[in-house]
């Protein structure tokens, strides 16, 4: 395990750190678009409101560690990525600011408006991180000298947004888990029932975009297969995928968010797996493909951007669990509510 896996693997921890922490976020944003009325609206944006800021702090943490140890990926996905991005950045956005803009006019307008913005801005983002990971998995067009190739339009393939429906799916499943561990009455009851149909579409797409995953990426499973982690992986992920079901119905909803918090950890985790020690496969040709190697920064800068982050991430680990804990318990509507 030299510097440049570890920071691999570092760097496909907070992307998982990320995915689960906002990605009931965003399951929560898109069940606001159902909210019946102005309490259960508000419901929604309480439910994630002391935390929801904190949780983005992984995928700036991620973002960070990949520019420091493999600037090259960094640079050619983000330029390759471009519109796609400042998509998700404006979601993000409108996203952050619709909690503080909500209720400063009284006004049923203006509220539904930032509502739609609540909601739309966790939507897309939820299909958008779906369909990067889609492409990342088929492959992208890099040439020879890690130039990006691609338009837009060419990154909205039929099995990126396959993927993307699987992601939307899944975090909005999440979602409904999470909040149904913070109210109470009809809306925890719908909830249930939307995560239990949930949990049958993603397991739906989840079979079906595994088996276009093996017809178009078969690189993926070459190496990955001869590892025991990738059968450990697809264990634990069964597992949960066959328990969480018996929780939704048991209401066990804080065993059945750790259960899903779980599968969308197994999920990262075959892909890192099946990835490694590729980063951006090249669709033009593997051998073009970005690696931990090719595209890594200097022995110095990861050993000491490594002694950086052995100080940093547990503190971001530790602030994560402290605000959890203390804002636990169901949402209660006050004067001071959002």
């Amino acid at each position: 395990m030299d510097l440049n896996s570890i920071w691999f693997w570092l760097i496909a921890v907070l992307i998982i750190g990320y995915a689960i922490l906002d990605g009931f976020d965003f399951g929560v944003g898109v069940l606001s678009l159902f909210g019946r009325d102005e309490k259960e609206r508000r419901i929604h944006f309480n439910a994630i409101g002391p935390v929801w800021d904190g949780n983005e702090v992984w995928l700036i943490t991620g973002g960070g560690a990949l520019f420091a140890a493999f600037p090259i990926v960094y640079a050619t996905v983000f330029s390759g990525f471009y519109l796609a991005l400042m998509l998700l950045l404006t979601a993000l956005i409108f996203r952050a600011i619709s909690f503080e803009f909500r209720n400063k006019v009284e006004s049923p307008l203006w509220r539904r408006a930032w509502d739609f913005a609540f909601g739309f801005g966790s939507l897309l983002p939820a299909v958008l991180f779906g369909i990067a990971v889609g492409n990342i998995l088929r492959g992208v067009p890099i040439d020879a000298n890690g130039n990006f190739l691609g338009t837009f339009l060419g990154l909205l393939n039929p099995y990126s947004i396959g993927v993307g429906l699987l992601s939307l799916v899944l975090f909005t499943m999440h979602g409904s888990i999470y909040l149904a561990t913070k109210s109470d009455g009809e809306l925890r009851d719908r909830c249930q029932q939307w995560a239990s149909h949930l949990w049958m579409g993603y397991v739906i797409l989840y079979v079906i975009i595994t088996v276009w995953t093996w017809l178009a990426s078969p690189f993926l499973f070459e190496k990955s297969m001869n590892s025991p982690f990738f059968y450990i992986f697809m264990m634990v992920l069964l597992g949960t995928i066959v328990y969480l079901p018996v929780l939704l119905k048991a209401g066990k909803f804080n065993r059945a968010f750790f259960v899903s918090s779980l599968a969308i950890a197994m999920m990262l985790g075959q892909m890192a797996l099946s990835l490694y020690p590729r980063l951006v496969p090249s669709s033009i040709d593997l051998r073009y493909s970005l690696t931990i190697y090719n595209a890594s920064s200097s022995p110095l800068t990861l050993q000491t951007m490594l002694v950086i982050a052995l100080i940093g991430v547990p503190i971001v680990i530790a602030y994560s669990i402290f605000i959890h804990y203390v804002f636990r318990g169901k949402v209660e509507i006050t004067e001071e509510s959002y």
